[in-house]
């Protein structure tokens, strides 16, 4: 069989493809003769084996190589079957053969089925049935107590598996119900959730809405820090002056000023004096010593004062 598998041939590449009858094709139109005819051959052996005729089509390469293919596997299958068929046949006959010798012989020692009583053939069918439903090839008792043997290790096989596939299938009902029972709750909590939707949606716009407020107000706030940075920045404010320091510096202040006051007082007082040049210049000498150190004395208390609070 494998002989005759290997007897088809691939398509000839050299097959043009026109449009024309075998009976004109020759060597020079492309078309391969031979494989031409055992096509027409295949074809008209197939459509007479049915009792009809072969239909008219273009004869081309393509359509040539896939029927020579087809033909080829067709004859190849047919062969190896018939092959099959004759061997059936030889072995029935061999069978029909031996089964008359053996009732021949039967009739010898007659043990004939229709010279047995009844309970004997029933018997012996009942066995042969029990054989062939345990696929055996004779009916002695070690052949059936190896079959049995067999069947029973199937069963506890069977068994087994029926155990398996009864606890599978009660830990997947088992996985369903607890499934079923999730399916249930997630179904109760996204209806509650979507109970719960309006009244947070309200929640949110108020919240959007003081958020918009608040953006307001924030950049309010933001332009009044930076209008009153740039205020402390025209009048010279520096971190370093704290309000301790503003204090203090407000209390040397009018410390110094009731200081000072008499003083003033006093150089208003020598505008009522005569016109003596040389001791007005005197007095107004001593004036001026006098307030240039209180002076002095204000700007060292204001170093002083500056210099702690670093």
């Amino acid at each position: 069989m494998s002989e005759i598998g290997a007897g088809s041939d691939p398509p000839s590449p050299s097959l043009s493809v026109a449009s024309s009858e075998p009976s004109k094709g020759s060597g020079n139109t492309g078309f391969d003769a031979n494989r031409i005819a055992e096509v027409k051959a295949w074809l008209v052996s197939q459509f007479d084996a049915v009792g009809k005729d072969v239909p008219d089509f273009e004869y081309t390469s393509r359509s040539i190589a896939h029927l020579h293919n087809f033909a080829t596997l067709s004859q190849a299958k047919t062969q190896a079957a018939t092959i099959v068929a004759n061997d059936f046949r030889q072995k029935a006959a061999e069978y029909r053969s031996q089964a008359a010798r053996i009732r021949e012989i039967l009739e010898h020692v007659g043990l004939v089925q229709e010279s047995l009583p009844s309970n004997v053939v029933s018997s012996s069918q009942v066995l042969a049935s029990v054989a062939n439903l345990l696929n055996i090839r004779d009916t002695e008792l070690s052949s059936f107590l190896v079959a049995m043997a067999d069947q029973s290790l199937r069963k506890t096989a069977v068994e087994e598996k029926r155990a398996k596939v009864q606890q599978e299938s009660k830990e997947l009902l088992d996985y369903t119900r607890k499934a079923i029972a999730r399916l249930t709750y997630l179904k109760r909590t996204l209806s509650q959730l979507e109970d719960d939707v309006p009244p947070c949606e309200a929640q949110m716009e108020h919240w959007k809405t003081n958020l918009a407020i608040m953006e307001s107000k924030e950049r309010q706030y933001l332009q009044q820090y930076s209008n009153y940075k740039a205020m402390l920045n025209r009048v010279g404010y520096s971190p370093d002056i704290s309000h301790g320091v503003l204090v203090e510096m407000a209390e040397h202040r009018k410390d110094l000023e009731k200081k000072t006051k008499p003083i003033l007082e006093t150089l208003r007082s020598y505008q009522d004096l005569p016109p003596d040049k040389a001791l007005a210049a005197l007095a107004i000498e001593d004036k001026k010593r006098q307030y240039a150190a209180a002076e002095k004395y204000l700007e060292d208390v204001l170093q002083s004062a500056l210099a702690s609070s670093e």
